[in-house]
């Protein structure tokens, strides 16, 4: 017992040594690995090239799903065609079987779509990187997705198209390969209409469409002003804004949202003639949310037309809150919140 102690002590002894021992060129090499990972470190950074890969790939997602909604067998494709899993900048195989699952609840929406007489037969998708953040192996890009549909020929008086903006934020991880990995791909827009390719709130598109017809609809009023305000040249709220939190309904507001509902069941489809359209700017959804809004008792709230704070139409212009989504959105929450 007592020799087996004394072995293991010289052992340890030894070893001390001998590492005391070692000659420069074991410590250059040490520093040297220390240098080559501080260097692979380094490499996370994201260059213009990965960016570019980034929007690439923020392109394949959202073209994926909106090809859910187009009918026609080129659509049909391109909406079971795989994201990647591997390369430079890929999907994980979590993040594409829950893409799988959001191309279902798409599906659904395009056939609930098609029984309301609406569809679509084509779709251009413009993804620009908005920014990009870099934290040691994790890397966030948000990007703005530009969208115009081609309304499908159902009754012949459909718009040639319609279209949106929505904001997305998208989360990287870096694989010990050097590669980027897509693990979450989140909307950034709150407070506003879905995007028609938006897979945030499915609980939605499993709920029952009613049947029916609703009584017919009285004018409730909405003609815009023959010589509304001014705009004023006080550039307050120029960037765009974003809703950080939900908006609650004021039990103040004195606003008919009868009138409002009426409206809409009014003209969603045969156009009220007193508006101007913007179908071919980008869409007209907000244009048509803020006529309604204007039957049931909004006010014009004068000022400068690109501040979110204000909100007005007249005969020869109107305020970006009235025909964009994202002001309009900042723009509900100020008035009922």
């Amino acid at each position: 017992m007592r020799n087996g102690s004394y072995r293991r002590a010289t052992a340890l002894a030894l070893g001390a040594t001998l590492l005391a021992a070692l000659p420069p060129a074991a410590t250059a090499h040490e520093a040297d690995t220390a240098a080559a990972q501080a260097t692979a470190g380094a490499a996370r950074a994201v260059d213009a090239e990965t960016t570019d890969d980034f929007a690439t790939l923020a392109d394949a997602v959202l073209t994926r799903r909106t090809s859910a909604i187009l009918d026609g067998s080129q659509a049909t494709r391109r909406a079971g065609a795989a994201l990647p899993l591997k390369g430079d900048v890929h999907v994980t195989s979590r993040l594409s079987r829950a893409e799988d699952t959001a191309t279902d609840v798409l599906r659904d929406r395009k056939a609930r779509l098609a029984a309301l007489d609406e569809a679509y037969t084509a779709a251009e998708i413009e993804v620009d990187v908005d920014e990009v953040r870099v934290t040691g192996g994790r890397a966030t890009a948000q990007v703005t997705e530009t969208t115009m549909l081609t309304y499908k020929k159902i009754e012949g008086d459909e718009p040639p198209t319609t279209g949106f903006q929505a904001r997305h934020e998208l989360t990287f991880v870096a694989a010990p390969d050097g590669t980027w990995e897509l693990t979450e791909f989140r909307p950034l827009d709150e407070g506003g209409p879905a995007a028609v390719n938006s897979v945030v709130d499915s609980a939605g598109d499993s709920g029952h469409t009613p049947a029916g017809v609703a009584e017919e609809p009285i004018d409730e009023g909405g003609e815009p002003e023959t010589d509304g305000p001014a705009p004023q040249e006080n550039q307050a709220g120029t960037t765009q804004p974003t809703v950080q939190a939900q908006a609650k309904v004021s039990a103040t507001a004195s606003y008919d949202y009868t009138a409002m509902a009426k409206y809409a069941e009014k003209y969603w489809k045969n156009y009220n003639s007193n508006y101007r359209k913007f179908n071919d700017v980008g869409g007209d959804c907000t244009n048509f949310i803020s006529q309604a809004l204007r039957a049931g008792g909004w006010k014009n709230n004068t000022g400068w037309y690109k501040s979110y704070k204000n909100w007005w139409y007249n005969s020869s212009n109107q305020t970006t809150s009235w025909i964009n989504v994202n002001y309009g959105a900042v723009t509900l929450a100020e008035r009922v919140g």
